[in-house]
């Protein structure tokens, strides 16, 4: 088998390279959305060479080596032994850490829910911890917004409602489904990780201008989440919260906005999908070129 097939599981490196800049562009829902649905296809096409390359172990059954041995012509050798064992190996851990990942979200957001019963939408918690998170609709219930009497003796009114807005923007938009995507992306090849986190702070940033747009003053959006940040609330397990994922670049975005478009990010990330989608198929038809001749 060719190069092809090893191209895909390096790529991810040059889609995280590409994504670095998304993190300041002017919209930064859809570059959120647009980036995790990169990092799916990534992560698909990545997963798609671990199989071709662990298939090859196939050649090791007894009826394909006598078929090598018989065949008039030299067959084409796959890749070696090594190399398909480490691939099956590698395709297991994906699949493990995949697992534990949504048993990890699972359990988070049943912790959530067990907080009690939301009211209108809110559910306001005997805490001391300043917390505010969106937590998500799950199967019979509607979604709705956690905070704690911490936060709320925290910030003064303004500012509530614009922590408020953020976490709503959350739920109206789903977030939780979008950053989901790109962590599995991440779970099944780690050098997606830092696009997961590009991704998680542009839904972030997301919230912050849906906020800002609510209460009108993007200044007061600023001071509620880096008061937030500052007083130890981040980002508890399992929610989209406001005090979490990089606040120093959020509150920069808010108060210093620069308008960027990342018109060169955007066309680098569609660069490397096209590439990874290209490398993938030419890495399948080699595989079954391969195999026609073994059978």
């Amino acid at each position: 088998m060719n190069l092809a097939v090893y191209l895909p599981l390096l790529l991810p490196v040059l889609l995280a390279a590409a994504a670095r800049p998304l993190a300041t562009t002017a919209a930064p829902e859809r570059a959120a959305r647009a980036l995790a649905a990169a990092a799916l296809l990534a992560a698909t096409v990545s997963t798609v060479s671990l199989v071709l390359l662990a298939l090859t172990l196939l050649d090791d059954l007894p009826m394909l080596e006598a078929r090598e041995h018989i065949a008039p012509y030299p067959l084409p050798e796959p890749v070696p032994g090594p190399v398909a064992l480490a691939a099956a190996a590698a395709l297991a851990w994906a699949g493990w850490r995949c697992v534990a990942n949504l048993r990890r979200s699972r359990a988070a957001t049943r912790d959530l829910v067990a907080a009690g019963t939301a009211h209108d939408g809110l559910l306001v918690a005997d805490l001391p911890e300043a917390h505010a998170v969106a937590v998500p609709a799950g199967t019979g219930r509607p979604g709705h917004v956690l905070v704690t009497a911490g936060l709320l003796r925290l910030l003064d009114r303004t500012e509530r409602a614009a922590v408020l807005a953020h976490e709503e923007a959350h739920l109206r938009h789903r977030h939780h489904r979008t950053v989901a995507a790109a962590a599995a992306a991440a779970a099944v090849n780690p050098l997606l990780r830092p696009v997961a986190r590009v991704v998680t702070l542009l839904v972030e940033r997301s919230a912050d201008e849906a906020a800002a747009t609510a209460v009108g003053d993007r200044g007061v959006v600023a001071r509620a989440i880096a008061k937030v940040a500052l007083s130890g609330g981040g980002r508890p397990a399992g929610g989209l919260a406001a005090g979490g994922s990089d606040v120093t670049r959020r509150v920069a975005a808010l108060t210093r906005p620069t308008g960027g478009r990342s018109h060169r990010a955007t066309a680098g990330v569609a660069a490397v999908v096209i590439t990874s989608a290209a490398a993938g198929g030419a890495a399948v038809a080699d595989f079954v070129a391969v195999a026609r001749a073994w059978l």
